[in-house]
């Protein structure tokens, strides 16, 4: 007998749910609700990882060699090496793995549930047996359950069964014959398959490996997603320099054998620079940046799901904004009644009576809404009904929904059918766009106009408008659509749902950083324009849903230069404006939380859901979810992409760069016939500051002041581009020449091989630090950006000026590293030419900085254009 047959004899809870203790009791007995997945990397995976590592293995080769010319002691040390970069990698990836593991959290699927007597949202994977989940239209069935209530409810459950037309769902009892998937009007519904109308509650009776989705999908696990495009272009980028570096790891080694005939040292200068050269910084680094990037962006309560969104965000240039939630707090109160020449103020503080007149306009309007209400305009109108109509006549209880009218494209009205404990007629009660509602009750003439007077007036104050009306039905055949009944018009509500605190600064800080707001909304359009203008996204031109649709592509594409607010538009009518704002070349943010938003999300850019109002289907589509609605958080996403992308491209230029240095003079000395400068010891010395540099220092580098005060990234151009592949050439070059000039001089004044090479390796050491220094910013001289704090860089600087002490002044220590005492004169000559070449890379960067801010200002437009 399967689970679902065995789950009838279950007692249904009572409606108040589980309680809190029940529910981890229930949860320590039957595991996680959630399906086998593959573990995260345990300490012994991470070590196993390291030492497949081609850098690792080329240091391990190098001690062998050291062994065989029995230098034992050069053999120890750089055993220590490879022992210290195994302990600084494996802390680096444990930080990654316990940063997954806590956005796998974060991104878990959520659950609407009753628990304790109250509706919580909880992480599916608590669920448990015996727990009452509430499902709606766009949610994702979180596990298998019997539904005690449905209110036409269908449910697309192909994922199951492989058919894609929805199937009906009643409530009841049931039997065994329907405990699988697919039929009507089946009581059971199934874990991963999804609502596409109606609402129901049910008990759970199967989770995890248990649900029928456990039994069959448990392949979904394994399935591994493709490579994002900045993956491909770092895989490009380590193919491209493995290459060039073991080519002229080959070429030394030929080349050092000839001259020299010693080629068990010439395996060692070729084991050397392709140490040198070979670029393993490259993913570690891309991989640290995107998981702590995502998790960074997570504690402002932004998800990304996918880490193309981290790596797009810093190229966004518009961002579409729905209205209600997200520019404003989705806290709806009605503010204001219109009864036909009568108008009524309301406040939440008032005491004073409900006039009479506006009696049956509350009245239908909480008939026009569901009994237990969670949307926010619904909640607004049974407060307002429980405030003044309490103890009344005009609130009912014991009235019993028999049908409902849904929203459709071609009316924007929705109609609920009652029955009255007594009998008699059905009594329907409708809501929607006051035209869509005036044309349900055929208004037409001064009444008309009267009702057009007073929607102005009302949306001029920013408040949504909704009208009322009323019919009754005698017939035992329901008309097809609503225009089947003889509605009266009753009156409007006018609903208050105040900005956002922080949405003006937000909009004023996107249109600094050259960043559309654009806004769209199903309110009437005076609506529209009045919340836009509070929020200070500039109102131009408004288009409405009517006249998008009338629009042609070409003058669609051409009209979105000057608008930014869409009123009175249907969810699939942004799947349009999407296609229009990338085809005009933008990189486009969307924010949806509906089902049919999920082809908007899915075409944007960057797709956008809400976490908290926002259907399963929505959230499944976006590349982002803002866990609380909040449009400020969205725009604090941005300025942390920005950050993200900065930091990642100063990570990859001190990469390029510091490389060209070690490579050159691993490699230039030999081809001149100099004595070989550099060797694995010295390559891992400065290796050991290039790991934790690039990866830890850069990502936790604050953003710049002007991160959002200048142009978004080219969407055209890779985030690795030319510039800065030249950077990153030119840096290590001005280095590079700075430490083969003091080995020359070294060589020039007699001071002996290994004098020359400690002078040599100091310039080197501190024009890696001058490096790290000069790509802290590209707008900021160093000598500022010195003093800004970024703790792993001052612990990093204050390690590596320690070793390079202890190699240089301890004896066991110089001769490991074949360095020579040196003179106070020595020193000096070696740290300025490592001075000199910073400031250079400094001036250049600066004077690079400045024609580039010239040229954002000359060529900037309004965001608002």
């Amino acid at each position: 007998m399967n689970q679902m047959d065995e789950s009838a004899a279950l007692t249904i809870p009572a409606v108040s749910g589980l309680s809190a203790s029940e529910a981890i009791l229930r949860l320590q007995h039957d595991g996680p609700n959630s399906l086998p997945q593959e573990k995260s990397r345990d300490l012994a995976r991470i070590v196993l990882d390291v030492i497949r590592e081609p850098m690792l293995q080329l240091l391990l080769a190098a001690g062998v060699i050291y062994l065989v010319l029995g230098d034992l002691a050069e053999a120890l040390i750089l055993l220590a090496f490879a022992v210290l970069n195994v302990v600084l990698v494996v802390v680096q990836e444990s930080r990654t793995e316990k940063a997954l593991a806590a956005l796998k959290d974060l991104s878990a699927p959520r659950a609407l549930v009753l628990r304790d007597g109250r509706r919580q949202r909880v992480s599916a994977h608590d669920l448990v047996i015996g727990d009452i989940v509430i499902v709606s239209e766009g949610d994702r069935v979180p596990a298998d359950a019997a539904l005690i209530e449905a209110v036409n409810l269908e449910v697309d459950e192909s994922l199951l069964t492989g058919e894609s037309i929805p199937v009906r769902k009643i409530a009841g009892m049931g039997t065994a014959e329907d405990a699988r998937p697919g039929g009507n009007d089946s009581r059971n519904i199934w874990s991963g398959s999804l609502v596409v109308r109606g609402e129901g509650t049910a008990h759970v009776v199967a989770t995890g490996p248990r649900t029928e989705m456990g039994r069959i999908g448990r392949s979904l696990a394994t399935l591994e997603t493709a490579a994002s495009p900045l993956h491909e272009q770092t895989g490009r980028l380590v193919r491209l320099f493995a290459a060039a570096g073991l080519g002229s790891a080959i070429l030394l080694t030929v080349v050092y054998g000839i001259l020299h005939g010693t080629w068990v040292k010439a395996v060692l200068a070729g084991i050397t620079l392709a140490m040198a050269t070979l670029p393993e910084e490259f993913p570690l680094v891309l991989t640290i940046f995107l998981i702590m990037g995502a998790w960074r962006i997570a504690k402002s309560h932004v998800l990304a799901r996918r880490s193309a969104a981290v790596e797009a965000l810093g190229a966004a240039t518009v961002l579409c904004a729905d209205k209600t939630g997200t520019l404003t707090q989705n806290r709806m109160s009605v503010a204001k009644l219109v009864s036909g020449n009568e108008h009524f103020s309301v406040t939440g503080t008032s005491v004073a009576e409900l006039p009479e007149r506006f009696h049956r306009l509350v009245e239908f309007a909480i008939l026009a809404s569901r009994p237990d209400p969670f949307d926010p305009m619904e909640r607004a109108f049974h407060d307002l009904g429980q405030h003044y109509l309490a103890h009344t006549e005009h609130l009912h209880s014991d009235f019993a929904l028999v049908r409902d009218y849904a929203f459709s494209h071609d009316l924007l009205a929705m109609s609920q059918v009652w029955k009255a404990a007594g009998g008699g007629d059905y009594i329907i009660a409708a809501k929607g766009a006051p035209e869509a509602v005036a044309d349900l009750c055929h208004v037409s003439g001064d009444t008309l106009d009267k009702i057009r007077q007073d929607i102005a007036a009302l949306a001029a104050g920013g408040l949504r408008v909704l009208a009322i009306a009323e019919a009754q039905f005698s017939g035992s055949a329901w008309p097809a659509e609503q225009h089947g009944f003889d509605f009266t018009f009753v009156g409007l509500v006018g609903l208050a749902d105040p900005l956002r605190p922080g949405v003006p600064d937000a909009v004023a800080a996107c249109a600094a950083a050259g960043i559309r707001v654009v806004m769209i909304t199903g309110d009437h359009p005076t609506t529209a324009c009045a919340i836009a203008h509070q929020a200070g996204i500039a109102t131009g031109n408004v288009i409405t849903g009517q006249e998008l649709a009338e629009l042609a592509d070409e003058p669609l594409r051409r009209s979105l230069e000057n608008t930014s607010v869409f009123a009175r538009i249907m969810p699939e009518q942004k799947l349009r404006l999407v296609q229009a704002f990338v085809a005009n070349g933008d990189v486009v943010v969307m924010t949806g939380d509906g089902v049919n938003d999920a082809p908007s999300l899915k075409a944007a850019h960057i797709g956008v859901a809400m976490g908290g109002r926002g259907t399963d289907v929505a959230r499944e589509a976006a590349a982002l979810v803002l866990l609380d609605d909040d449009f400020t958080n969205l725009v604090t996403a941005i300025r942390l992409g920005r950050r993200i992308d900065d930091n990642l491209r100063k990570a990859f230029g001190y990469i390029l760069a510091v490389h060209v240095p070690i490579a050159g003079m691993s490699l230039l000395p030999v081809l001149f016939g100099l004595p070989l400068l550099l060797g694995p010891i010295h390559v891992v010395f400065l290796e050991l500051i290039i790991d934790p540099v690039s990866s830890i220092v850069f990502e936790a580098e604050p953003e710049e002041k002007d991160v959002m005060a200048r142009p978004p990234r080219n969407p055209k151009e890779p985030l690795f581009d030319r510039s800065l592949l030249f950077r990153g050439l030119l840096q290590g070059g001005v280095v590079l020449a700075a430490a083969l000039a003091v080995f020359l001089i070294g060589i020039r004044d007699l001071h002996g091989d290994q004098v020359a090479r400690a002078m040599a390796f100091v310039t080197l050491v501190l024009g890696n630090l001058g490096l790290v220094m000069t790509n802290r910013s590209a707008s900021r001289s160093v000598f500022l950006t010195a003093f800004r704090p970024n703790k792993p860089l001052a612990f990093v600087v204050c390690i590596t000026l320690l070793a390079l002490v202890l190699s240089l002044s301890i004896p066991q220590l110089r001769e490991i590293f074949a360095f020579a005492p040196l003179s106070i004169t020595h020193l000096a000559e070696a740290t300025g030419a490592a001075v000199a070449s910073v400031i250079v890379i400094d001036v250049f960067q600066l004077v690079m900085s400045w024609i580039r801010a010239r040229a954002w200002m000359l060529t900037r437009k309004p965001a608002s254009l």
